[in-house]
């Protein structure tokens, strides 16, 4: 089968879908795999690399003419202009995009969003949003780490004592979990909060304070263990004390990590711009939910913190906010090595060893999960 790996084309995006590594197991199965030419350069695969293994480097058109195409990011208009009806698209292509996925139909395109893949053991392997948030959460402990004008860790010298930095991560997801983790490995005291109380034993074990949040209710306790591990919102009861305990830990905080995003909604409001006025000048906010959030008072989609503004770095009331909104694309090399893997993963469910054309088997919990469109209908609705 041919499989083209077009050059992502959204803005500041620099993964790549298929790396050296997995075109070469592809090829190993029988399948032409079709590179465009400069695909990989942002992420460290020059094309040499791609011909070495034996994929053949082509023009974005022939890449997106595939029978099967291969993408990190959905395609714009012009991409879609060269896809082929009947083809088969496999990307993150937000399954809460309804009117992106109508286009996707409208091309006659069988397209499969891998955020969609359900929160299993099975599929971990192929978990993009978990793979990716990795990457991110670590990759916000270094932006933090360089904006800050002081050190992580506590440091004593003939010069006297600096102590460690204070980070507060807010949202214990993935990317939470692995900020606390490069925190510590830094040398920083880290408190995090999170609705789920679950979590808890997971932040200790890391080495963190947990921010405890009393229930006082069945509604905030059912509400507290969210759904295939997302956190659900919060009753307004336990919201508004959460942020009177957050708001202390935070006027405290050197460093302030937010990760908190709920599937199909606008990421929760953490830090308000009177948090943000009672932190210490020099103090540091990396946004990781930034672009997804409420509109701000700059006319932008905020994050976690209404003052972020998406993909720059900002100073308000001497705090600086970190908006960037692609964080793994900061660290394309690794991102792409592991995405890679998770769509590798994925196309064993529907391209098995031997098979010469996509195959759907519906009875497949993840296939069915993030089949998106097929036939020119749209299979799920945002």
């Amino acid at each position: 089968m041919r499989i083209g790996v077009p050059a992502e084309t959204a803005a500041l995006e620099t993964r790549v879908a298929v790396t050296p590594e997995t075109a070469k197991k592809l090829i190993a199965q029988g399948h032409t795999v079709l590179v465009q030419a400069g695909a990989g350069v942002a992420s460290s695969a020059p094309d040499e690399a791609y011909r070495s293994v034996g994929a053949e480097i082509v023009d974005a058109a022939t890449a997106l003419g595939a029978e099967l195409v291969l993408k990190v990011r959905g395609p714009s208009a012009d991409e879609l202009a060269h896809m082929k009806a009947g083809a088969t698209l496999v990307g993150m292509l937000n399954p809460f995009d309804a009117e992106g996925l109508q286009r996707l139909a409208a091309a006659g395109l069988t397209a499969f969003a891998l955020e969609a893949a359900p929160r299993t053991t099975r599929a971990q392997s192929m978990d993009v949003l978990s793979s990716q948030a990795n990457i991110a959460g670590y990759k916000a402990v270094m932006l933090a780490a360089h904006h800050y004008q002081r050190l992580f860790p506590m440091l004593m010298t003939a010069a006297g004592t600096i102590k460690a930095a204070r980070v507060v991560v807010l949202g214990v997801g993935v990317a939470g979990l692995q900020a606390i983790a490069t925190a510590k490995r830094l040398g920083a005291v880290i408190e995090a909060s999170d609705v789920r109380p679950a979590v808890k034993e997971q932040v200790e074990s890391l080495g963190a304070k947990f921010i405890d949040v009393p229930y006082e209710t069945d509604e905030e306790r059912e509400c507290a263990q969210g759904v295939g591990g997302y956190a659900r919102p919060m009753p307004q009861s336990w919201l508004e004390r959460q942020k009177a305990e957050v708001a202390k830990r935070v006027a405290q905080a050197d460093v302030v990590i937010s990760t908190a995003l709920i599937p199909g909604r606008p990421a929760p409001t953490l830090v308000t711009e009177e948090m943000v006025q009672s932190m210490k000048p020099g103090s540091v906010i990396v946004d990781i939910a930034a672009g997804r959030g409420p509109v701000g008072p700059h006319g932008q989609p905020g994050g976690n913190c209404p003052l972020t503004v998406p993909d720059q770095v900002v100073t308000v009331h001497g705090v600086t906010i970190v908006g960037h909104t692609n964080l793994p694309a900061l660290v394309a090399a690794d991102a792409s090595a592991l995405y890679a893997r998770n769509v590798l993963d994925f196309l064993k469910l529907v391209l098995p060893k031997g098979a010469t054309a996509v195959q759907v088997p519906m009875d497949d919990d993840i296939v069915a999960a993030c089949l998106m469109t097929q036939g020119g209908d749209v299979k799920r609705r945002a």
